[in-house]
């Protein structure tokens, strides 16, 4: 079959073998997927992700020197299925594959292919059935979508906090769409691209920031949050309102994190969503005594259940992110667009266009 493969640092379009389906696993023809920040990542920092992998005591199914096909934000249609799937089913699915030799993360292994293929393996104890109606091209965005609600969660949100975006890429955004989902705000939202910012908009921000032109957190005192530690201390003994502060840190470039802290009101909560791939430094003071620091990963099945649910029911906006469609023999070409160009902000690949 035809595949994306990731070969000696590069994209190349070429056959990749697809492994015979185990028990519970089932052969899928994948529609559409789409391609993830932590895919640029993993194109150019390939071996350091494995490393960091062992590091932190996992077991990369990426292997150093191997050809790999990534894509783990993807909508199938099932081709043979025995168990409670039928032929012609059209499925998302949590990016994994059980089966005797353990679990593979699909899109970051070597052994079975990604999204960005003719085929795949889908396990279906994670799969689930994409209701009636629903495009292939707004169910791949399911995955990418669980992410900032996981993020959302994660912040343990509450009717009067007050929220900051930083960086209004895909996770951004899903943090944003998340957050309005569940009827939260106020949302201040931050990025240099201008249509990024149209984006966050669309997402439903209530204030829409260019960093290159005042900062975010000059916004803070419009919706009554404490800028100092003085004064949310005094704004307590007086009984005035105040609103908590939740920053989403969505860029995972070095230097940001301690950015934030610096700028951030005292006593806001930071959610690092976004991955730096680079060595970081911070001054651990400033965090232990003016913020509180939370890094989030990933999303829970219910999650993920619940962001399907929301793009079939229309209650985001999510879908507008796309700014592209591709197929296999343009998708290096669409990665060096998203590295380069930021007004792209989401591009699907539909491996058999």
């Amino acid at each position: 079959m035809r595949a994306v493969i990731r070969r000696q640092g590069k994209l190349v379009v070429d056959d990749f073998p697809l492994p015979d389906p185990g028990p519970g696993q089932v052969v899928c023809k994948s529609l559409v997927c789409g391609i993830c920040g932590s895919d640029l990542h993993a194109l150019d920092h390939y071996d350091r992700m494995i490393d960091l992998s062992e590091r932190v005591g996992g077991v990369s199914q990426m292997k150093k020197g191997a050809d790999t096909v990534f894509g783990h934000e993807f909508c199938c249609e099932v081709l043979d299925a025995s168990g409670p799937f039928k032929a012609g089913d059209r499925v998302v699915s949590l990016p994994g594959l059980a089966g005797a030799a353990g679990f593979e993360s699909i899109g970051y292994s070597s052994r079975v292919p990604g999204g960005f293929a003719e085929r795949m393996l889908l396990s279906e104890a994670l799969m689930l059935r994409v209701p009636n109606g629903l495009a292939a091209e707004t169910a791949a965005l399911t995955e990418p979508l669980a992410v900032g609600e996981h993020a959302a969660a994660m912040a343990r949100p509450e009717p009067g906090d007050a929220f900051m975006v930083i960086g209004c890429g895909p996770v951004g955004l899903a943090v944003i769409a998340s957050l309005k989902a569940r009827g939260l705000g106020p949302v201040i939202a931050a990025d240099f691209s201008a249509e990024r910012r149209a984006a966050a908009e669309r997402m439903g921000a209530d204030r829409v920031i260019d960093p290159a032109r005042v900062s975010p957190h000059a916004s803070w005192a419009d919706f009554q949050v404490p800028g100092t530690r003085a004064e949310a201390i005094m704004a307590a003994m007086s009984g005035a309102p105040r609103r908590r502060p939740v920053i989403f840190e969505c860029v995972g470039a070095p230097g940001v994190l301690q950015q934030i802290a610096e700028a951030a009101p005292a006593g806001a909560l930071i959610i690092v969503a976004g991955v730096c791939m680079e060595a970081d430094r911070i001054d651990p003071l400033i965090f232990i005594v003016k913020v509180e620091l939370r890094f989030v990963y990933g999303y829970s099945r219910e999650e993920f259940a619940a962001s399907l649910e929301n793009l079939a029911e229309g209650r985001t906006r999510y879908p507008e992110i796309v700014t592209g469609i591709v197929g296999l023999a343009e998708t290096p070409e669409a990665f060096v667009r998203l590295q380069t160009d930021k007004s792209q902000i989401k591009i699907l690949v539909a491996p058999t266009r």
